[in-house]
């Protein structure tokens, strides 16, 4: 798929009183725009379900650890200031593309000139060896100085998509979905999490405040696994909650007590299977540990919910993805 060449402004930081941060909505919207990032690029982020805001905040830390407060020596000595270039982010190999508008997050914080890119694909398409994903056109100094930033996130955010993917396909034909953990690098969750949507799968919570999860130590702490859901439902009452579960008779305990879904930890399918007959739909079911694509089918096909998977985020290698400059036309 290709789009027209589009012009994106030069970015610049976000100045006092923005009021960035805010709920998603209208206002929310237009206070993104008017943040460093290109206005069209910043709706497309916002579409996706990413914030803006973030996006540019993380385009910069990269950024400035690459450069650590100087220039990009290499390039600034071999190329001259008002070169201009095209330069293709490829795929090296087969996999599901993810983070193509982070990356222009990325160059967008480097160009010093307007720059064009022309969008071959979009985050969640399967792709193939030697295809394009984004051809961007400006001043070859910034196409040079971005270009392992942008790699990095694209090659990492593709990789969990791929990754993911291979996970749905397997599950395809159930009604299970394959579900991220926590377990994502510091500061790059919300990116994570939205590369493991693009290949197919599904979020657990985004943070420990917008959903419960009673663990072994939770249960430890509180005396038993219905006292501690107890606990939390008493105390935040409007709050989803999930409760980890080690055995049947904890899950006949947590069923019985409320719990909305529950966490079968390390159960086998035959076991999982049991649990499905035991709950019959009162709660929704999440198998978790011992999984592997080799058995993820055994477990979906026992009718749990979902199979929650920390490896998506903290395992998958990245997809090979290159930049090949060429003259600008």
């Amino acid at each position: 798929m290709s789009t027209p060449d589009l012009p994106l402004a030069q970015s610049g930081g976000c100045g006092d009183g923005c009021a960035c941060g805010t709920d998603q909505d209208t206002d929310a919207l237009e206070a993104y725009l008017e943040c460093g990032l290109d206005p069209a690029l910043a709706e497309l982020l916002a579409d996706a379900g990413l914030d803006p805001v973030e996006v540019e905040d993380i385009a910069n830390v990269a950024i400035q650890e690459d450069l650590d407060n100087g220039v990009d020596v290499t390039t600034v000595a071999t190329i001259p200031e008002d070169a201009r270039a095209t330069a293709d982010f490829t795929a090296r190999e087969a996999g599901v593309a993810a983070g193509l508008r982070v990356a222009e997050a990325v160059l967008s914080v480097v160009c010093t000139d307007e720059f064009e890119v022309e969008r071959h694909v979009e985050d969640g398409d399967r792709v193939e060896a030697g295809q394009k994903l984004l051809s961007v056109t400006t001043r070859t100094r910034d196409l040079l100085t971005a270009e392992r930033s942008a790699l990095n996130i694209l090659c990492r955010l593709s990789g969990i998509a791929t990754a993911t993917r291979a996970w749905a396909d397997a599950l395809d034909g159930t009604k299970a979905k394959v579900r991220d953990t926590r377990k994502t690098t510091p500061g790059l969750r919300s990116l994570e999490k939205y590369a493991v949507r693009c290949g197919g799968g599904v979020n657990h919570r985004m943070s420990l405040s917008d959903a419960a999860l009673v663990k072994d130590n939770h249960v430890v702490a509180a005396g038993g696994v219905a006292q501690a859901f107890k606990a939390v439902r008493e105390r935040f009452p409007d709050v989803p909650i999930e409760v980890e579960v080690d055995t049947l008779h904890q899950l006949r305990e947590v069923v019985d007590a409320g719990a909305d879904l529950i966490l079968l930890d390390n159960f086998t399918p035959a076991e999982c299977a049991e649990a499905v007959a035991l709950v019959g739909g009162r709660a929704l079911l999440e198998a978790s540990g011992r999984l592997t694509l080799d058995n993820a089918r055994a477990y979906a096909d026992t009718g749990v919910d979902f199979l929650a998977v920390g490896a998506l985020t903290h395992s998958s290698p990245i997809l090979d993805i290159g930049l090949d400059l060429r003259a600008a036309e």
